[in-house]
């Protein structure tokens, strides 16, 4: 994610030792030489009860996945239980779209792609937007 100019965190409710051992025994045989960015213990929640994602029962935080912009907002979220998996490519063309949008002050249609059309907002476009965005 260095190229995109993104920093990545990992956060879970997990202690920093689960964090290394996991690192070392699992990830590492899935990703070559292990996670490329910082994973974090919140335990006790107080970061996932932040971004409303920690689970008081079971004392973890549900996997969430957010894009936060250069000036801390929230621009994207997705949650999901951890029977589903995530899609790190979708994670990409979004921060890629995300990227696109702040640069140029267009917008992105769905499914847009780097080198696609985008939309020009503003009141020429209002009702018209079906003429100027042709999905195939």
């Amino acid at each position: 994610m260095k190229e995109l100019g993104v920093e990545v965190l990992s956060i879970s409710t997990d202690s920093r030792f689960s964090h290394k051992i996991w690192n070392e025994d699992e990830l590492s045989k899935m990703v070559e030489g292990g996670i490329p960015f910082p994973m974090l213990s919140d335990q006790g929640g107080r970061i996932g009860r932040a971004y409303g994602v920690y689970d008081k029962a079971a004392g973890v935080d549900i996997r969430g996945r957010f894009l936060i912009d250069p000036d801390g907002i929230i621009q994207a979220m997705e949650v999901l239980t951890p029977a589903v998996g995530r899609n790190p490519d979708e994670l990409i063309r979004q921060i890629k779209a995300f990227q696109h949008v702040r640069a140029t002050g267009e917008v992105t249609p769905s499914g847009w792609e780097p080198g696609q059309a985008t939309l020009t907002p503003g009141p020429d476009l209002v009702g018209k937007v079906w003429m100027a965005w042709k999905p195939e």
